[in-house]
């Protein structure tokens, strides 16, 4: 594994934390509000709250599992299969809901997975 790919991976990781913090840890912010384009009161509902934090737990495990894979594992394939599930979950993502969350949210893991196949 290159390190050019260690660190779109690592980045992708980050990028996974962040949106963990935002739906998580920062779920009623301002700042959560403005990345998801929601109103605070919408993002204070008890209901979007808990699926909000529920999500942002899936998305800290992805982002440990994109470390495992990386340093302890060094598994190449490993890594692949991960960034082609963050890439269909974008994609996903970007149909039903906004175009722009493949660039965000599968960016960085879609330079990776190039970094990975080069």
């Amino acid at each position: 594994m290159t390190l050019i790919t260690k660190i779109f991976a690592s980045l992708t990781a980050a990028e996974f934390f962040y949106i963990f913090y935002l739906e998580t840890i920062a779920t009623v912010s301002e700042r959560t509000a403005k990345v998801f384009g929601m109103d605070v009161s919408e993002l204070k509902r008890p209901s979007v709250t808990v699926l909000f934090k529920n999500q942002g737990v899936y998305n800290a495990l992805i982002g440990v599992l994109i470390l495992v894979a990386v340093f302890a594992f060094s598994s190449v394939t490993a890594l692949i299969f991960l960034l082609l599930a963050i890439v269909a979950v974008a994609l996903y993502g970007s149909v039903t809901s906004n175009p722009k969350i493949l660039i965000m949210q599968g960016g960085i893991a879609i330079l990776a997975l190039i970094t990975c196949l080069i």
